[in-house]
Parts: C-alpha cells; structure tokens; sequence
C-alpha cells in the first residue's frame, strides 16, 4: 500500500520528518530521492518508492515489536536502506541511534547499553560480527538485521535476521493492520526525539544529544534558505552516518528541500563517484581537501614540463585575482588579469574542476577544524565557491555560515538567521541557536552543565566576534593555557597552523605550566613518500621513513614557518615551538589516540607518552619508546622505536601596536 493510497487519513501539517516524506511521495513521487552505486551501477529510488520502503521496514519493525521511544542502532557506510530504517524508527516514534561504522566492538559495546538498545540495523557481516560479540554484555539487544547477505548464510543466531525478510514481514502486517502506519505517524509531533547523536568522547564516555524534529528542521530550513538550495540540488553523502553533518546535509535538509542524496559504492571509490555525480553542494572536513590538493600537485610533478610551467602560470594569475573574481568583485581586477583567468579556466581551472568533481558545484563548506590560508584560497582561486562554517553535535551544525562575497579567510563566518552569540567573560563562545539539542539522553546533570541559567549552550570553544560581526575561533576555552612567564599557550591552534602543511598530517602540542611549547607530528605518508622517492630516499614504511635525517629537516622548515608567523602575533608569539619528535606511528583512533571524528585526544596522548614529552622538555636528543598498538581485528602487538628530537629556531617576538 502506497503513501498515498485510498482512505488513508488527511496528510499532518509536514512538521515531523515522517511528514515531510510523505509529502514529497504526495507532491513529487516521481523524482528521484536517491542513489546508490552498486557493482558500478547507479540504483535510483523515487519519493514514492522510499515512502513504500520506509512503510515496510516500519512494519516489519513494529511487528517485532518495536514501540513508541524505543531506540535502534544504525550501523555502516551510507546506504539507502540505513537512511530508511531510521526514517521509519520516527515514523513509529522511536529514536534512531546511527553508529560510527569503523568503531570496534567495545566502543559498540557503550553506546549500545547507554542507549538502551534492543534493534539495530546494520549493513553487512561485519557489524553483525561485532554486535554479536558484545552481545553477552549488551542483553537488550534482541533483533540485529542485516542488509548485505554476503557471508551470511550460515548464521543461524535467532537475534539475526535479513533485511529482506523484515520487509516482506513488514508488507504482511502492513496488510493486517491497514489504518496502523498512517495512524502511528500522526502521533507524530515536532518536540519528539527525531535521532540520538552521540559526541565524539574527547575527554570521556560520550554522550547521547537528542534533537527533536522541530530543532532539525529548523536548522535545515535556515540552512536551506541561506544557500537557496531547492529540489533541483544534488549531494555526495558519504560521511560517515553517525557524525552530525552529515545527519544534516544528507538528511534533514534533504527531506526539507526535497533534493537527491547519492551514496558512493564504498570509501574507496568516492572520488569516482563524486566525479560521476557531479554534485551541486557538497561538504568535507579541511584533511580531505588537503588530500585533494596533494594529489593534484604529486600529478602535476609527474606531468611534462610545458603542462608544469602551463598550471603554474594560471595558478600565478588565479592566486592574484581569483577570489576577488569570485566574489563578484571583478570590476576591481585589471581587464587583462580577467582575460588572462578567462583563458586559464579554459585551459586549466575548468578541467581541474572538472577532475575532482566540483564542476557543477554551488556551494562547498568545510568546517570542523581551521583550513590553512594558502588552500582555502587555492580552491576559491580555481572558482570553487568554498567557505566555511561551525556548529556542534548539540546545535546541529547550525551557529556560523560565510555569506556569499563575504568570506574571510580567518573566521568561521556571521551568525545564522535565527541565531545569538556571546562571549563570555573567560572568552568562549556561548550560543542560542533553533538547532539546540533537547537534552542529552538520561544526563540531566550534563544538559543543565551545557546550558547556562539563561539559555545559553556553552560550545567550549575560545573566540571573539570581529568588527564585521564575522566569529573567530581560536581554540578549544578548557585548552587555552600559559607558558611558564604567562605567555598564552593554544595548542589547537598551533596544531592546526601546522597541518596546513601538506607534509604534516597530525601534531600534538604541550606547553601549558611548561618553560616552552613542543610538539608531536605525524608526517603524511603519501605526501612525504612521494618527495622521499623523488630524491631517491629508500625507506621501509612508516616508522622508517619518520626518522630519515632528511624528513626531519623537511618537517623542521615547517614548525620554522610557524614560528615566523607567530612572532608578528603579539599574544601568541612567545608560544613558538622550540623542540619536536616526529612519531613512530601514526596517531590511530583504534589505539584510543583519536576520536571517531579525527580530534586529537590530547590529554590520553599526553599520559600514553609521557616518556616522550619529558625527554622533549628535559633536553635529551633521542628518546626510545615501547608501545602496544590496536590493530583494527582487536589484536594487539608491539611497535619499539627510537626517536630523534630536535630543536627549532624561534624568532623575536614583534611588539604589539599602540592604539592611536
């Protein structure tokens, strides 16, 4: 039976997401809603045809008994079938709950009990496996279904069962019970929980952030009215389902504009895809266009020498009037710079643009972490309209957004309709905003933690509001610290200035109650594999090639870099990094050394290697280190290293201007 069929009872106002589907199934049920790409073929469902699915896993769900408030696990890649079943988790009134799909099994194990769950849906053998092995500690878990039935034929457990078999049960009972769906979904009202979130754990167990419809939508409608996105606008989802970006981009402002969510076949693939798809709006955090870049530039170092000195030549021309042209502020450039870029987006942008994808694009944001100067401005020189944003899991996403021809390099952008900012009296940044969390999931205590007396969420984070109104973040409020002599100590944002280097992929900054700021780094191995085997450097692998002599040096013109840049800053000059390791691993979310989500867990890091951070501060030049490591089956081995340290030039400090 249809969304639309015969009888069924006059359509709600469209104020819940269930509402909102059926709308579009009413209004639009011929286009298409979404893709998937599977064995190198593009699948396509229509409004109605995900009205039909939904409506049958939401059956079948309810047939196992699935009820009102009852929670349910969401795990793997971006899929349709995922996206659906938490869909029809809130066409029943129940709280979908997606899982970060690369999470091992005891990090499962949390939320799973924490959240209370009894169903989960998951994609493929995998995440049955490891739902399965907590299934001991985790007793409510009752019904685990499964989507890809690869590898799935001798699973006999009585918890599992097929996705295909939930639906055809689904279509059964929906037959029986022909008024239940329809009246399920009208009970439906926009302060019930739509998804549980959970934050990234930094500093702890994390912690489930409920959002109602009504701040979801909110936060997708403003959005969607920022950008004037519609039903003719196109998306990339293939962030991973847990995160709240991409509950919001390929979901709640998918749904509110009526536009088509397309999933890439795996992980691997999704610059093929992307590049197939030719989305109109899309979304990554800083590293993946750092990556992009990277790419491009090792390809333009294997390219002929008229190619090499063709792109430099362009890029010369675009770096000089690119943004402003972009902008449009074009009547500032000189007629023949425009004529000079004219030619290069011929030659050059168009076709770069091309190949990575974004030739179609409207709109790109990142956000996250800071993006360095040079590739923000790189991808805003090449006509790609860049910017960026901020937000929390508990305001989704919806705080700052730069507005067209108004972008700035250093700030996260002006507050978005709807939205107030304040600064504290410590410097962090306090918000009200539409898409503020309901509460966070049976933590009255921490909901009444975050918020202040007067409403206000307080995000953690350090920053002021420039004279243009324009939000700058500096750095995480709790990690701001100082020096020894009172200098101000950020490591965030230290960090951060040092991965804007290609060659650097992570670093890690001590200094707070210390006489001098030093540092951890990760080199990239991509990008400093390809510049060791230009220079004909043999290297066995990661720790190998992290203490080659010549890497050192190239890492150390990098914090030398920094440093300089420092120094004209008047308040951050004197925490120059003065001292460096580079690891003998790469920073793992599996060795607990990351979130999810990439942050870097400071303090963990900080406890883990305390050998090294006191041979960094004491002076010594080598340190050695043995330490266990996670590999991502739950095995466990050694990794013994011994690791160079070295010192940096620091640079006199500028002294700060005198108001006139």
């Amino acid at each position: 039976m249809s969304a639309s069929a015969a009888g069924a009872p006059p359509a709600r106002p469209a104020d819940t997401f269930p509402g909102l589907l059926l709308r579009h199934a009413r209004e639009r049920g011929n286009r298409t809603a979404i893709r998937e790409k599977d064995l190198g073929i593009w699948l396509g469902w229509t409004w109605a045809q995900v009205a039909d699915e939904v409506r049958a896993i939401a059956c079948g769900l309810a047939a196992r008994g699935f009820q009102r408030g009852s929670t349910l696990a969401v795990i793997g890649d971006n899929r349709p079938h995922l996206y659906w079943s938490m869909m029809a988790a809130q066409c029943l009134g129940g709280i979908p709950v997606p899982m970060y799909q690369d999470a091992i099994a005891t990090e499962m194990r949390f939320v799973l009990d924490n959240a209370e769950i009894a169903f989960a849906v998951v994609e493929d053998q995998e995440q049955v496996d490891k739902l399965l092995e907590v299934l001991p500690d985790t007793p409510r878990l009752a019904h685990i279904v499964y989507s890809d039935p690869r590898g799935m034929r001798h699973y006999t457990q009585a918890q599992v069962l097929s996705f295909a078999s939930l639906q055809e049960a689904g279509r059964a009972f929906d037959r029986d019970h022909p008024g239940f769906f329809d009246g399920e979904v009208a009970k439906g009202r926009p302060d019930d929980i739509a998804v549980m979130l959970y934050t990234s754990g930094t500093t702890g167990n994390p912690k489930g952030v409920c959002h109602s419809h009504a701040s979801l939508m909110s936060a997708a409608a403003g959005d969607v009215a920022f950008d004037r996105f519609d039903d003719r606008d196109e998306v990339l989802s293939y962030l991973p389902m847990a995160w709240v970006g991409d509950h919001l981009f390929s979901y709640a402002q998918a749904l509110v504009a009526g536009f088509c969510v397309n999933c890439p076949e795996s992980s691997e693939t999704v610059m093929t895809d992307l590049r197939e798809i030719g989305p109109t709006y899309y979304f990554a955090p800083p590293r993946v266009f750092e990556n992009l870049l990277t790419q491009v530039m090792i390809r333009m170092e294997d390219a002929s020498a008229p190619k090499r000195a063709m792109f430099h030549r362009c890029m010369a021309v675009a770096r000089r009037c690119g943004s402003k042209i972009m902008d449009g502020r074009a009547a500032e450039v000189p007629l023949g710079d425009r004529l000079k870029y004219a030619l290069g987006d011929a030659l050059v942008f168009g076709p770069l643009r091309n190949v990575l994808g974004m030739s179609r694009l409207r709109v790109a944001y990142t956000g996250g972490a800071a993006i360095g100067p040079d590739l923000f401005e790189f991808y805003r020189s090449i006509g790609i309209n860049l910017k960026q944003l901020y937000g929390q899991t508990e305001t989704s996403v919806y705080v700052c957004k730069q507005p067209d021809g108004q972008v700035k390099l250093e700030t996260v952008g002006t507050p978005l309709p709807g939205v107030e900012i304040r600064i504290a009296d410590n410097g962090e940044v306090q918000v009200k905003t539409p898409g503020m969390l309901k509460e966070y999931f049976r933590r009255p205590d921490a909901t009444a933690e975050s918020i202040t007396p007067d409403g206000w969420f307080m995000t953690g984070d350090a920053g002021f509001l420039d004279a243009d109104g324009h939000l700058k973040i500096i750095d995480r409020a709790k990690d701001v610290g100082r020096l020894a002599d009172g200098t101000l100590f950020a490591p965030a944002y230290l960090e951060n200035k040092l991965k804007f280097f290609p060659h650097i992929k992570e670093a890690v900054a001590f200094g707070h109650g210390r006489d001098r700021a030093v540092a951890f780094v990760n080199i990239d191995l991509g990008s400093v594999g390809n510049w060791a085997e230009r220079r004909g450097i043999a290297y066995s692998g990661y720790t190998d090639l992290a203490q080659q002599d010549a890497v050192y040096a190239l890492v150390q013109e990098c914090i030398e870099q920094v440093n300089r840049d420092l120094a004209g800053d008047a308040q951050l000059g004197g925490s120059q990094i003065s001292r460096f390791l580079v690891l003998h691993k790469e920073l793992d979310a599996d060795d607990g050394e990351l979130t999810r989500t990439r942050k870097v867990r400071r303090g963990f890091i900080a406890e883990r290697y305390a050998t090294l951070v006191d041979a960094l501060f004491d002076g010594r030049s080598h340190c050695e280190i043995d330490a266990e490591i996670k590999f991502e089956d739950g095995r466990t081995g050694r990794i013994r290293a011994d690791l160079k340290i070295r010192d940096v030039k620091t640079v006199p400090v500028a002294p700060a201007r005198k108001a006139a």
